[in-house]
């Protein structure tokens, strides 16, 4: 989960900054972030439109310069020629439906996320689809690195 959030450094969004990395066969195949569309300039530069116009997070995704970073991910994937069937995608933030919607027709497996979003539709979908969808605890992998630190082994 490490990783996801080093990609979401990248991201130009003014509101949230969002990571995503398809994973198979413990492999990386593609990478991530929320952000406006090669070429075009980003809102870091010239503004939020959503925020001008006060649209709340959540709601009219349309109205939005930015791609999201699962929906790069899988193009990312897609214009390199890389299969990501039967992959596991890495999250920082659950999918929205519309992202959800790419997740299951792309064939992904697994949704591995460590925050939520409040979409009941996306949540509802992926697990119609058979998706098998975890939710990431910091908190516990920092409980087992430290019980596996303290171990010792003598000789």
């Amino acid at each position: 989960m490490d990783i996801t959030h080093l990609v979401a450094k990248r991201s130009t969004c003014l509101r949230r900054q969002v990571g995503a990395v398809l994973v198979k066969d413990k492999k990386i195949l593609a990478t991530g972030y929320n952000g406006a569309p090669s070429r075009l300039e980003h809102c870091l530069d010239i503004g939020c439109l959503r925020e001008k116009q006060g649209i709340p997070s959540g709601e009219r995704h349309e109205l939005c310069r930015g791609l999201h970073a699962e929906q790069n991910a899988i193009i990312q994937a897609a214009y390199h020629g890389v299969a990501i069937l039967g992959a596991t995608l890495y999250c920082t933030n659950h999918p929205c439906i519309i992202c959800s919607k790419m997740i299951i027709n792309a064939g992904i497996q697994k949704v591995v996320y460590e925050d939520g979003y409040a979409d009941a539709l996306a949540k509802e979908m992926l697990k119609e689809s058979g998706i098998k969808i975890e939710k990431f605890n910091r908190k516990k992998i920092k409980t087992l690195r430290l019980k596996v630190t303290s171990l010792k082994f003598e000789v």
